[in-house]
C-alpha cells in the first residue's frame, strides 16, 4: 500500500519509498511491481506520471488523472512552474549556501546547462577515522533543481567533491562502505520533500510535503540530526 499525501479530482501524490521504480524499464526487467501499477490498483483508476523520480530517491510523486491532466503539467513541469524541494545527506561540511552551475551530458552525448541552488541545514561530525581524516563529517542539505536534467542533484553534489551517502555510482565508496558495514545501510539518502505549484484546474497554491522514510530517519538518527526542523 503506498502512502498517498495529496488527492482531488485531478491529481494524486504519493510518497514514494526508497527502491520503487515509477514505471516498467528495460533496466530492469526483472521488476514486476511499479508505482503506476500498485497506484492504479489501489485507487482503482488509470494515473499517470507527471515526472519522475530515481528509482533510488524517495519522496513526492505527482500524478494525473487524465490525459488532459497530465498534459497541463508537463507544460508546467517545462516551464519550470514547479518548484522541487529535496533533502540529502551529504559528504563533509557543504558551504551554508551556493549554486552549482555546471552543465551535464545527456545518454545521447548532448551538453545541457544545469543549476541547482542548495542551503546547508545543519552538520554532523562523527568520532570515525575514514582514510586521512580523522573524523567522518556530513551535511543535511536542501537542494532545489532549477533545471531537471537526468541525475542533476547526484551528478551536481558529486562535482562539488560532496557526493549524496549511499549514491553509487556517483558518490564516495569509503563512506557508502563505512554505512553498509557499519550500520548495515545501502540506500541513497536522497528524499524528494515537497512540490509547490498552482493548480491547473481551480488556480489554488498547492503544497504537497512528504515526511522521510524510515531508513533516512535512522541515518539522521545515527548523525544527531533527527531533531533539525525544515
Amino acid at each position: 500500500m503506498l502512502e498517498i499525501i495529496f488527492q482531488d479530482e485531478h491529481l494524486v501524490a504519493i510518497n514514494k519509498p526508497h527502491g520503487l521504480l515509477v514505471h516498467k524499464s528495460t533496466i530492469a526487467a526483472d521488476v514486476s511491481e511499479f508505482a503506476v501499477q500498485i497506484l492504479r490498483e489501489q485507487i482503482g483508476c488509470k494515473v499517470f506520471p507527471a515526472h519522475r523520480l530515481d528509482r533510488k530517491t524517495s519522496g513526492v510523486l505527482l500524478f494525473a488523472l487524465s490525459p488532459a491532466m497530465n498534459s497541463m503539467l508537463q507544460v508546467k513541469f517545462q516551464n519550470r512552474e514547479i518548484q522541487k524541494n529535496y533533502l540529502a545527506v551529504v559528504r563533509g561540511f557543504l558551504p551554508e549556501n551556493g549554486e552549482i552551475n555546471y552543465p551535464l551530458t545527456n545518454d545521447r552525448g548532448q551538453k545541457q546547462e544545469a543549476l541547482t541552488r542548495f542551503e546547508r541545514l545543519a552538520i554532523a561530525e562523527l568520532p570515525i577515522p575514514l582514510g586521512k581524516h580523522a573524523t567522518s563529517r556530513y551535511s543535511l542539505v536542501k537542494l532545489i533543481p532549477e533545471t531537471g536534467r537526468q541525475h542533476q542533484l547526484r551528478k551536481h553534489l558529486a562535482h562539488i567533491f560532496h557526493p549524496i551517502i549511499g549514491d553509487r555510482p556517483h558518490g564516495c565508496n569509503k563512506q557508502n562502505k563505512l554505512w553498509l558495514e557499519k550500520w548495515e545501510m545501502n540506500t541513497m539518502l536522497l528524499h524528494a520533500s515537497e512540490l509547490k505549484f498552482e493548480h491547473p484546474i481551480t488556480g489554488e497554491n498547492i503544497e504537497i510535503k512528504a515526511g522521510f522514510q524510515p531508513v533516512v530517519l535512522r541515518a539522521l538518527h545515527i548523525l544527531n540530526l533527527e531533531n533539525i526542523e525544515f
